[in-house]
Formats: structure tokens, sequence, C-alpha cells
């Protein structure tokens, strides 16, 4: 014959686990753009790692925001706690490109997160990162 402590052991036994498990932490990023005009898009990328940053992997999320029809904000749900920067450009003419001048200097406005400026190329990533946990919020100004 079961008893009731045999039949809820089991239960006990997970709940306990459940318990001391290690929880799942993920941050709510969200990025605003103040600074925008109200044509063309943003393209926003964030990235996960200093060498995908550099150009060596991919961005660990992107999205494309559609500043003539107001959109200046994006919230990126779920992402794993961690450090993180964010590299954005204002797409004024709608050609999917930043476009430059003759000597490779842009001519659309574009920022970096933490506002972080680069010497002669983008900023770096020690200039950029941020801790990202919980809700995140980074106010960018393109420029």
């Amino acid at each position: 014959m079961k008893t009731l402590s045999s039949v809820f052991a089991p239960v006990a036994a997970l709940a306990v686990a459940a318990a001391f498990a290690s929880p799942v932490l993920a941050a709510d990023l969200t990025l605003s753009f103040p600074t925008a005009a109200s044509q063309g898009k943003i393209m926003v990328a964030i990235f996960d790692s200093a060498a995908a940053y550099g150009g060596q992997g991919q961005p660990a999320k992107v999205a494309l925001l559609d500043a003539a029809a107001g959109e200046t904000h994006v919230t990126f749900d779920g992402l794993p706690d961690g450090d993180y920067a964010v590299r954005a450009f204002h797409d004024l003419n709608g050609d999917g490109k930043m476009n430059t001048n003759p000597f490779g200097m842009p001519t659309e406005p574009y920022a970096f997160s933490n506002n972080a400026v680069g010497n002669m190329g983008p900023a770096s990533w020690d200039r950029a990162k941020f801790a990202a946990a919980g809700a995140t919020a980074q106010t960018i100004d393109l420029k």
C-alpha cells in the first residue's frame, strides 16, 4: 500500500530541485533614437562580443525602424544578461546602405551605444559596451 508520503516524494523532489536551479536571466533592452529625422529608416545592430562588434561575427539582433512612420525606439525582449554594444545609422535616402563621401566619411547620421565616439573610425567595443540585465534602456543620439 502506498502512503501519501511515497506518492508526493517525487513531486517534493522536483520542487526542491526547481528551487535550487539557476534562474534563467533575461534582459529587455529598449533603444531610443530621439534625434532621428522623420524620414527614412534607422538600421540597428546589437552585438554581444568584441569580436562580432569588430566584424568577426554577426550581430546578436538587428532591427529596422521606420523613422518616416514615427518609429524611433525598439525593445529586444529576452536577451541573455551580459555585455552588449549597439551600432546604428539612419538611412535617410532609403538605399539600404550607409552613404559616405569620397574620403569614406559617413554622410548619413550614425551612432553607437553610450553615445560613444570613435577616433578616425567607429567607437571601440570598450567605449560602446554596456551591461544589460533586467529592464535596460539606452538613449542614442544619431549624429
